[in-house]
């Protein structure tokens, strides 16, 4: 099992499940992403999520897409994502993987970009447009190093894409709630709840949901049926409306509802 597998475990055999919370490199800049990554450890979020920008970021909503924007702006490039997993597992003893369009992957060079992962401290990959069976190369390249691999899985999918997600993964398989873009939402979309029975159904023993989660009673929603909850919009903006102790804040209260089931 992976390192991030075990952490999932754990906190399901202590009556809960994981905490998963996502922030982008380099927002607001790259000294206050590495700081509030850091908080999202100290006050209950489990693993962490850290997207690297992108010019073209189709899967995400309004709040990541305007943050992600920022920092190329401010001058975000791709080894700032390596230096911000370095900087935050030396001090934070979680799994830090990093989510990444596929595209700046192959350009930096998919061994070069794997072995700079492992080197900084990194647990793995969460590659939202990559699906398994176009992923020879990244599969390869995540048994050499190690690295898990978290492909997703949407309502959408036939049960054969379902099952190659399962199988392909590695960490845990990323269930997206929703059809759409990624954004907090009144209620978490009730064909989460279906979409994980369907993945229990080929075999997945590691599922999170993503994509509209925004309250510590969604949390504890999901934490019900899957085995984590996964938060970024709110995330991005509370760092936005409140620095580094906003984001502290709103993790600490999502984490409340781990221990509310």
């Amino acid at each position: 099992m992976s390192r991030l597998a075990d952490v999932i475990a754990s906190r399901k055999a202590e009556g809960s499940g994981a905490l998963i919370g996502y922030l982008p490199v380099g927002y607001p800049d790259l000294p206050t992403s590495i700081e509030a990554a850091v908080a999202l450890a100290e006050n209950g979020v489990d693993a962490i999520e850290l997207g690297l920008p992108y010019s073209d970021p189709v899967m995400d909503g309004v709040v990541i897409q305007k943050a992600t924007q920022a920092a190329l702006a401010g001058g975000f490039r791709l080894h700032h994502g390596f230096e911000a997993v370095a900087a935050i597992t030396a001090r934070v003893d979680i799994p830090v993987l990093l989510m990444t369009y596929w595209n700046p992957v192959v350009q930096y060079g998919v061994d070069r970009f794997a072995d700079d992962l492992v080197a900084a401290g990194g647990s793995g990959l969460i590659t939202p447009d990559l699906i398994p069976d176009e992923a020879a190369e990244w599969l390869a390249t995540s048994e050499r190093t190690g690295l898990d691999r978290v492909f997703l899985a949407a309502p959408s999918s036939t049960d054969t894409r379902l099952r190659q997600a399962v199988e392909q993964s590695r960490g845990f398989v990323y269930a997206v709630s929703t059809m759409g873009i990624t954004g907090a939402r009144s209620d978490v979309d009730a064909a989460a709840r279906g979409l994980v029975a369907r993945l229990r159904s080929v075999g997945a023993t590691s599922a999170c949901v993503g994509l509209g989660i925004s309250t510590p009673e969604q949390v504890r929603e999901v934490l019900g049926y899957a085995d984590g909850a996964i938060v970024g919009s709110l995330l991005v903006k509370a760092l936005a409306d409140g620095g580094v102790s906003g984001v502290a804040k709103a993790a600490a209260l999502l984490a409340t509802g781990k221990t509310q089931r």
